[in-house]
C-alpha cells in the first residue's frame, strides 16, 4: 500500500510547501494521502460527489472503467457469470476465496436455515397500505429486524457479525417476496430449503398454496445470474451509505436498511425501471431518431436511460452477460418479436454507431437489459429495484464487515465549503423589517 513517492502542495501566495505521501494499491490509480491536509495546511479538499476521493481501502471489488473490467476478489465477472453461481460469489465476497465443495455445501446449508423470518414480522406487513411501494416496505422491514434478532447486534463480536451477515443474505429474498405478495393480496409463501437461492425466491414470488410451483430452469439460471451480476459494485452510492451508517457503530440491519433507501433513487437502483419506461415512451422504432435528437439537444432535458455509467467509460462487462441472458429467457418463454426487445436492440445498434454517443462513450449498461428480462419473467416494475436490493445485500454485508474489521476505520465526517452568511447579531422580532 505504501510507496516512496510523494506530491508537493505549494501555496502560491505564501510560498509554503507541504508534502503528502502517495499510496499504491495492487492495481488501479495511486492515491494521495490527504489525511493530514487540514492539520498541516488548515484547508480541506473540495470534491462534490467524491469522484476523485478514495473513501476507504478495500480488497473486495475492483473496477477499471476505461477498460470495462469488473473483478470480485480478483475474479473477472465474466468468468464468474459463466462458470460459477450466486452462492459461490456470495461466499467469495464474504470470505475472500471461492469455496471448496464442502465449504459451499456448508454455506448453502447455513443460508437455507436462516431463510424464514420471525412469525411476528408477517403481521408487521399489515401496517403498510396495499399500494405501498415495495422498496418502502423492504426498507421498513429490514430496519425492524434489529427488534427481533437481539443475539446478532454486537458489531464487536465476530460471531455475531457472521450470524447477522448470514441472516440478512438469507432473509432478503423472503422479505422481498412477502412485499410483493402483500401488494397483490396473495398469501405469503414460506421458503423451501431444498431449492436454490434463486429458485426459492422465484417460488416465493410466483408460487401459490393451491398448486405446486413448476420451476423453469432457464429462468432460475437467469435469476441466479442477475443476482450475481448485481452482487457488488465497489463504492457506489448505496455501498457508501452502508459504510457511512456503519461507521457510527449502527447495527447491521439498520445499515442495510440505509443502503436500501439509497438504492431506491432513480439514478441508482431505479435505473432499469427508468429504461423500461423510456422504451415504452418511445413506443416504436420509427420514433427512435426523434427521441435521440432530443437527447442530443442541450436545451432539452430528455435523458437516455441505460447507456453510460458513472464509472465505466467502455462497455459495461455485466451488460454483455445480461444481453445473452436476455435472449435465453425470451427464447425459453417463446417470446418472439417482443416489441420492447426489438426496440432495445435497435437503440443499441444506433447508439453504438452514432458519433455523438461514441464520442461520449455512452455504451449500454447492465440496466439496459435487466428491465426487459424482468418484464418477460412477469416481475412488476415496482419490484425491479427490490431485486437489485436482494442481490446487493451480499456486497453491502461484505463491505460493512470489511469496514468494521479495519483498524483504521473511523466515523465518517465529510467537510464542506461554506458559502453562507457569517456571524451576525440577533434582531428582536419587533425590530425586523
Amino acid at each position: 500500500m505504501s510507496s516512496n513517492r510523494s506530491v508537493t502542495l505549494t501555496d502560491d501566495t505564501s510560498g509554503k510547501n507541504w508534502k503528502f505521501p502517495v499510496l499504491a494499491g495492487s492495481t488501479g490509480p495511486d492515491v494521495i494521502d490527504v489525511r493530514k491536509l487540514y492539520g498541516d495546511t488548515g484547508m480541506f479538499t473540495y470534491d462534490p460527489g467524491f469522484t476523485s476521493t478514495g473513501s476507504c481501502e478495500s480488497k473486495i471489488t475492483y473496477i477499471d472503467g476505461d477498460q470495462g473490467i469488473l473483478l470480485h476478489r480478483g475474479y473477472n465477472i465474466a468468468d464468474l457469470a459463466e462458470r460459477s453461481d450466486f452462492m459461490e460469489v456470495a461466499y467469495l465476497l464474504l470470505n475472500g476465496e471461492l469455496p471448496t465443495a464442502d465449504e459451499k455445501a456448508e454455506f448453502i446449508h447455513t443460508i437455507s436455515r436462516h431463510t424464514m423470518v420471525h412469525e411476528q414480522i408477517t403481521t408487521f406487513y399489515r401496517g403498510f397500505r396495499r399500494d405501498a411501494h415495495p422498496m418502502a416496505v423492504c426498507c421498513g422491514v429490514v430496519g425492524a429486524l434489529s427488534a427481533f434478532y437481539h443475539d446478532s447486534l454486537d458489531i464487536n463480536d465476530p460471531q455475531q457479525r457472521m450470524i447477522a451477515s448470514h441472516r440478512l443474505i438469507a432473509k432478503m429474498p423472503t422479505i422481498a417476496a412477502m412485499a410483493y405478495k402483500y401488494s397483490v393480496g396473495q398469501p405469503f409463501m414460506y421458503p423451501q430449503n431444498n431449492l436454490s437461492y434463486a429458485g426459492n425466491f422465484l417460488r416465493m414470488m410466483f408460487g401459490v398454496p393451491a398448486e405446486e410451483y413448476v420451476m423453469n430452469p432457464v429462468i432460475e439460471k437467469a435469476m441466479d445470474r442477475i443476482l450475481m451480476l448485481h452482487a457488488d459494485h465497489e463504492q457506489n452510492a448505496s455501498t457508501s451509505t452502508v459504510r457511512l451508517a456503519g461507521s457510527s457503530g449502527a447495527n447491521p440491519f439498520a445499515c442495510i436498511a440505509a443502503g436500501i433507501a439509497s438504492l431506491w433513487g432513480p439514478s441508482h437502483g431505479g435505473a432499469n425501471e427508468a429504461v423500461l419506461n423510456m422504451l415504452q415512451h418511445i413506443g416504436d422504432k420509427k420514433n427512435i431518431p426523434a427521441f435521440l435528437s432530443r437527447v442530443k439537444d442541450k436545451n432539452d432535458h430528455t435523458r437516455l436511460m441505460g447507456f453510460g455509467h458513472r464509472v465505466y467509460k467502455n462497455y459495461d462487462p455485466r451488460a454483455t452477460v445480461m444481453r445473452k441472458t436476455c435472449h435465453e429467457v425470451l427464447a425459453s418463454l417463446g417470446i418472439k418479436g417482443d416489441p420492447l426487445l426489438d426496440l432495445a436492440m435497435e437503440m443499441e445498434q444506433i447508439a453504438l454507431k452514432d458519433d455523438y454517443f461514441v464520442s461520449k462513450k455512452l455504451y449500454p449498461n447492465v440496466d439496459f437489459y435487466s428491465g426487459i428480462i424482468f418484464r418477460a419473467i412477469g416481475i412488476p416494475v415496482t419490484m425491479f429495484t427490490v431485486l437489485f436490493a436482494v442481490a446487493r445485500t451480499t456486497g453491502w454485508i461484505a463491505q460493512w464487515r470489511e469496514m468494521i474489521e479495519d483498524p483504521q476505520s473511523k466515523i465518517g465526517r465529510p467537510r464542506q465549503l461554506y458559502t453562507g452568511l457569517t456571524e451576525r447579531p440577533y434582531v428582536p422580532i419587533h425590530a425586523r423589517k
